[in-house]
Order: C-alpha cells, then structure tokens, then sequence
C-alpha cells in the first residue's frame, strides 16, 4: 500500500521554528490516536498521524482547528513494512528529527474466541497491534539514535498483563508481546538516549468497542476510561526531564 499525504491548509506558520518537539503517532484517525495528536498539538508539537483511512486522518485535522497546521496526516497500512520505511522517509525529509513515537494503532474482531477465530483475522490483528508497532520502532529508531534521545510510547491495555476471554488469544497475544517489546527498547537502547513506556489501560470508550461480539451500550462507555485519559498519560511520560522514564503505566477507570 502506497502511503499518501492529505492536503492540508496553507499556512505560513505550518513549520513552527521552536515546535516543542515532533512526534509520530499512529491509529491518529480516531479513539485514542486522535486523542494523542490532538492533546500534543494544543502543546506546540508537530505532529504526524499515520492511519489507513484518510477521511478519519482529515477528521482528526478539523478538529485541531487553529493548530491544524501542526498536523501531517499520512494514509499507511502500518502492517506493510515496505509502507512504513516510505513514511518515515517522507517525514524525516520535511523535518529535522523525530522526538516521540506513539504506537496507539489496534484492532480486534468479533469472532475473537479460540473456538471462532480464524487465521486471516489472527494475522489481521497481530499486523495492526504488535507487527506494525516494531515496524515503526525500526523505521523511527535510527534517527532517535542519531539524535541520542527519543521517546516510544506503545498504547497497551490491560490484557498485556492479564489474559480475559473478553479479548480474545489473539489481541492478549499481540498486546503481551507489545509490552515485551517496550522491555526491549528500555534494555538495547537507554545508552542512546532512548526511553520506552507501555502505557496499559483498562477499559476505554473507543469505535474498538464496536468490534465486540456483544458492544456495550452507552451508560457502561459513559462509565469507562475516555481516549482523553490515555493522551493525559502521554503527555505525563513525554514531559518528564529526559534521565527519567515511565517504563510501565496502568491505568483503569475508578
């Protein structure tokens, strides 16, 4: 898949000089991701959204609205490493470095349980949940090595510690290893600088409840934790002094 960059309003500010940092951020086309880009936005970043819808990507740049011209949105099928290295060449030729990588990308489907889950959509959910955040990791890695500092921040969920039926083999699979992942970065690449944080929340009110064999209705979501929360935890790990990291966050709702 050819990755594609929307149109996005003329603006002379539209390269900030002193931007607080630029960050990458993937799934930035709703629930959580968009809730990440625009929470960095409204905080000076520039920020690049990755997704494999581009009227979700033009939605999330509406609403930034008077900080639109922080946003680059970019259609990418994160799951596609071939993709993945193209977008990345594409950023890092219209800025200077990458500061911030949050994978928040995710899938799951509603025939989820051992009993029904088939192959294709096995793949399907590993590729958007674990396979596209190492594509990423690889892809951004370089340039954070360069710079000798960088931030990863891979969006779990509690089912990265706990298996529960309610997610299903595969997504408990793909969500274990991103937090195995995380691990890594923190144990290969803290001598460059690099920190990683898995952030693993409980339930949150996002289109992935729409995936679920039997959705929740409203009153429960109103209940849950909202995408707003998880960017508020972004930001806590991102604005810390640079010798400290949040290796692991687990938030649920009260």
């Amino acid at each position: 898949m050819t990755p594609t960059e929307t149109p996005r309003p003329s603006n002379s500010d539209s390269h900030p000089v002193n931007p607080t940092g630029y960050a990458v951020v993937t799934g930035g086309g709703s629930g959580v991701g968009r809730a990440v880009a625009l929470a960095l936005v409204q905080h000076g970043w520039f920020v690049a959204i990755l997704g494999r819808r581009p009227d979700s990507l033009t939605e999330t740049l509406h609403q930034a609205g008077p900080r639109a011209h922080h946003l680059l949105t970019i259609t990418c099928d994160i799951s596609d490493p071939d993709a993945v290295d193209r977008v990345a060449a594409q950023i890092l030729a219209r800025w200077p470095g990458v500061d911030l990588l949050v994978n928040a990308a995710g899938t799951n489907v509603p025939q989820r349980a051992l009993a029904e889950l088939s192959l294709r959509d096995y793949r399907t959910i590993m590729g958007a949940n674990l396979d596209g955040a190492f594509h990423c990791v690889r892809a951004f890695l370089p340039v954070m090595r360069r710079q000798g500092r960088g931030t990863i921040i891979n969006i779990v969920s509690d089912a990265g510690k706990w298996a529960s039926a309610k997610a299903g083999p595969a997504y408990v699979m793909s969500k274990f290893g991103l937090a195995g992942l995380t691990q890594s970065i923190n144990a290969e690449e803290r001598h460059h600088g690099i920190r990683a944080c898995a952030i693993f929340p409980g339930d949150i009110n996002t289109p992935l409840l729409d995936k679920r064999p039997s959705p929740p209705p409203p009153e429960a979501r109103a209940r849950m934790l909202q995408p707003e929360d998880i960017a508020a935890c972004v930001l806590f790990c991102v604005q810390l002094p640079q010798h400290a990291v949040v290796e692991e966050l687990l938030i649920r709702p009260r």
